[in-house]
């Protein structure tokens, strides 16, 4: 997980570190190595590039390489339709991100207005009393001052 402002070990692999040549993930993926360079030019799994432009997959990679596979062969979904659903699921993925972010801030905010709130109210005059209205009614009060005992 990344952490804002701490810099990551530059050894540290995750599961989008590009380490698989292609013929190890061709393996890993169960598929031949010409299949992936086309996913590859189809745009449906790119992996990254070295500087002599050999392609590097992550474990990220082969588990897509595997989806696209199963979605091929399993659920009969052409090349055109695999590539719009990984469209579809990164769009999913990226705004239920981006909801968790507004979440994160909407919750940010409401404890500060909460505590602005409770500062004004911590401002407030004890000496004052919140006025209330008074319902009217046909009673009559008569007030008598006492009188001084003789």
């Amino acid at each position: 997980m990344d952490v804002p402002g701490r810099r990551r070990n530059p050894y540290e692999l995750t599961e989008e570190t590009p380490v698989y040549v292609i013929s190890v993930a061709a393996q890993l993926s169960g598929l031949h190595p010409q299949t992936l360079r086309q996913y590859d030019r189809l745009g449906l799994v790119s992996p990254d590039r070295t500087a002599g432009r050999g392609r590097r997959y992550s474990a990220r990679d082969i588990e897509l390489l595997r989806t696209v596979q199963q979605l091929s062969q399993n659920e009969g979904i052409n090349l055109a339709g695999i590539k719009r659903i990984i469209e579809l699921e990164n769009q999913v993925a990226a705004l239920q991100s981006r909801v968790m972010e507004l979440e994160s801030a909407l919750d940010g905010a409401a404890v500060a207005m909460q505590q602005r709130e409770a500062a004004v109210h911590a401002s407030y005059r004890r000496d004052l009393v919140p006025y209330q209205e008074v319902q009217q009614t046909s009673a009559l009060v008569v007030w008598r001052p006492k009188r001084p005992a003789d």
